[in-house]
């Protein structure tokens, strides 16, 4: 993910709904950054860090952001001459979400991560890493977007009768709620989250034919997997099982009995790895339970 692609990504996702209230009636397609620069600061802010800072132009409020040293201004092509940025303000972002604010960012960061998300399944789709070990779905599309994202799933890889062909999250292709999501629900209920609002990806893309390619198909999907997390950019990740576990923790470990239940940071991610909620494993419910417990 770079600034150029995100820079294109919002072009394409801007409309006149989105623009500042008082000045929307003077938005059109030829000027698609007018009155953007507030949502546009805090998407760049949230997948680059840095700064969201304030000056005035022509007498108005203006935001842009301060990444390493380096000024990102998205919106600048609003205006028709060179914009002067030495006497700018930091600004916190929580002062610029007043609640229209907050709703046309939240509008447009899920129109972004639409965005994003098709650009990483044509590439699962036309990948070929593990041609002979795995089948393709009829349907490219990877991930399952929730309420929101501040928790996403990572499970191991798609089941050849689950939600992929469903188009259902943890349903089978009747409908039916597959067990494992009536034993995740369970778990879900102790912090009252419910699984089918919740984001969902797996460590492997397409469905391996013997389970004994989830190792390598793991090791050829991670990098694919990284760029969604990225995209997503969640509070909390609960890995599901051993394989998307080993995926994510950047340090390995002998059994994963030793890491399930405890939170990791990883690239500014926080992990916290559960026994696979399939109730052929007697540990999937009882063992998973204390865990909940801490996170709710």
């Amino acid at each position: 993910m770079n600034i150029e692609n995100i820079q294109k990504v919002l072009l394409e996702c801007y409309s006149k709904e989105l623009c500042y209230p008082k000045v929307r009636n003077n938005w059109n397609e030829n000027n698609k950054c007018f009155g953007m620069c507030a949502i546009t600061t805090l998407i760049v802010n949230d997948y680059f860090g840095g700064y969201i800072c304030k000056i005035h132009v022509d007498g108005i409020s203006h935001y842009f952001n301060l990444v390493d040293d380096k000024t990102i201004d998205l919106t600048a092509n609003q205006f028709n001459h060179e914009i002067d940025y030495k006497d700018y303000q930091i600004v916190d972002s929580g002062k610029i979400l007043s609640d229209d604010t907050k709703y046309r960012y939240n509008l447009l960061k899920e129109r972004v991560i639409n965005k994003l998300l098709k650009q990483v399944d044509e590439e699962v789709f036309n990948c070929m890493f593990c041609d002979k070990l795995v089948d393709k779905f009829p349907n490219n599309v990877t991930v399952f977007l929730g309420k929101d994202n501040d928790i996403v799933l990572v499970g191991e890889a798609p089941a050849n009768n689950g939600w992929r062909k469903s188009y259902k999250l943890w349903r089978d292709i009747n409908g039916k709620i597959l067990p494992s999501g009536v034993v995740l629900q369970k778990l879900f209920n102790i912090i009252d989250r419910d699984i089918f609002e919740t984001t969902f990806l797996e460590s492997v893309k397409c469905y391996p034919l013997e389970r004994k390619n989830l190792k390598i198909c793991s090791k050829n999907c991670k990098n694919i997997m990284l760029k969604q997390l990225k995209i997503l950019n969640p509070k909390l990740i609960i890995t599901l099982g051993e394989f998307p576990t080993r995926n994510l923790l950047n340090f390995k470990f002998k059994k994963f009995s030793d890491v399930v239940g405890n939170i990791y940071e990883v690239d500014g991610y926080k992990i916290v790895p559960i026994y696979h909620p399939s109730p052929i494993s007697p540990k999937s419910y009882i063992d998973n339970v204390p865990i909940f417990e801490k996170l709710r």
